[in-house]
């Protein structure tokens, strides 16, 4: 079935240390926004746990009540949820990956994406992150075809890397999610730039979600969860706090904007 037109909810979290609370927080969130019409409910990177320690003992598996919760939830409120991501217990590894999930309406695991960039980086005085001590990355591309649309995955910093939403949108996205814990740090200055670069490069819809306030870890994330149309136009943008936001989304749009502008037909290889 194709939808022309999509409503979705998106969920700012202030994520902390409390799995059960923040599943709770989830759960209220996803209510509204079925309440208001939403097909398809969103929430930030690490929606269910977020700490400066013992991340790695929280991590769960696919089939334990992180996941399984959230499936109840979404067969509850007859709606697509895409949990943001949580860290996956590996039987193979000591470490875990940064794992997206969507799930459908009949509690479903429709898509699994492990995030592929990991964050390694170090500015004096401001950020000192290797997340690749405890997180090893995933290495593919993945889309999901469903009934409401076809979109792409992303995790965070893998926003940075515009190779990865191009084969994306070669693979036929045309919604893109980019759940992020961005700090206020980069966030003010890259987060609106990066969403709307990567929405006018693709001709593509990018669905922003985006942890708010004082993390546990000591830093400030940015919010600002948006989302930008194939134009570059933000629109719809949270406030500050932990809520949600509505926002509609046409397709018919989307393919007017790639035939006023064809880049996707005029794209050539070169060496």
């Amino acid at each position: 079935m194709k939808m022309e037109k999509l409503r979705i909810g998106l969920g700012q979290l202030n994520t902390k240390d409390d799995v059960e609370r923040n599943l709770e927080t989830i759960k209220d969130i996803t209510e509204k926004c079925a309440a208001e019409g939403a097909k398809l409910v969103v929430f930030p990177e690490c929606s269910t746990y977020l700490s400066d320690k013992n991340m790695i003992e929280h991590a769960e598996f696919l089939n334990d009540n992180i996941i399984n919760t959230i499936r109840r939830i979404a067969v509850k409120n007859n709606v697509y949820i895409h949990n943001g991501s949580f860290l996956e217990k590996d039987e193979s590894e000591e470490k875990v990956y940064n794992t997206s999930v969507l799930i459908n309406p009949k509690g479903q695991i429709e898509t699994v994406y492990r995030k592929i960039h990991l964050f390694d980086v170090d500015i004096p005085g401001i950020v000192n992150e290797k997340e690749s001590d405890i997180v090893k990355n995933g290495n593919e591309v993945v889309n999901a075809v469903t009934e409401i649309g076809c979109f792409g995955f992303s995790i965070c910093y893998d926003l940075r890397f515009p190779e990865l939403f191009r084969k994306l949108t070669e693979k036929g996205a045309k919604i893109i999610f980019v759940p992020a814990a961005f700090t206020l740090y980069t966030g003010k200055d890259h987060w609106e730039v990066l969403l709307r670069s990567r929405a006018i490069e693709n001709q593509v819809f990018i669905v922003g979600v985006n942890q708010f306030g004082e993390r546990p870890i000591g830093k400030i994330s940015y919010g600002n969860t948006m989302v930008v149309d194939p134009w570059g136009t933000v629109i719809a943008r949270a406030k500050e706090g932990v809520g949600y936001l509505m926002a509609d989304i046409d397709m018919n749009y989307l393919e007017n904007i790639r035939k006023t502008i064809p880049c996707l037909e005029h794209k050539r290889d070169f060496v």
